[in-house]
């Protein structure tokens, strides 16, 4: 089984991509609570199957709350962070899915190279 910081650092880098922010507001959000959030989706980044219900509500509540710039780059940093931290493999497949198996419109492609201060 598969470190599960690795499968969580896959998760964080799909999420950082979805709500990373533009600069000029002091972001409120933490990685912790990026992480708390996104914990639902461990089972499916980690072993596939059916993405749970509470994995896509995360990341719809994550891509809501982040309304500003800063938001947004401290979810992309965090998720990069943890997807840095992953062996590769199937993890960042799966968690790059996530998006699109939630019925979210993510503006660009979720990987371990995102630019985080690029996002606006």
């Amino acid at each position: 089984m598969a470190p599960r910081g690795a499968t969580l650092a896959v998760v964080v880098v799909l999420v950082a991509a979805v709500v990373a922010p533009p600069g000029g507001v002091r972001a409120a959000i933490s990685c912790s609570a990026v992480y708390n959030t996104l914990m639902p989706c461990l089972p499916y980044v980690q072993a596939g199957g059916t993405v749970p219900r509470a994995c896509c509500g995360g990341i719809q509540s994550l891509l809501a709350a982040a309304n500003n710039t800063p938001d947004r780059r401290t979810i992309c940093g965090c998720l990069k962070s943890v997807a840095n931290g992953a062996s590769g493999g199937p993890y960042i497949t799966r968690a790059a899915a996530l998006p699109s198996k939630c019925n979210v419109s993510l503006p660009y492609k979720i990987s371990t190279s995102v630019n985080c201060n690029a996002i606006n």
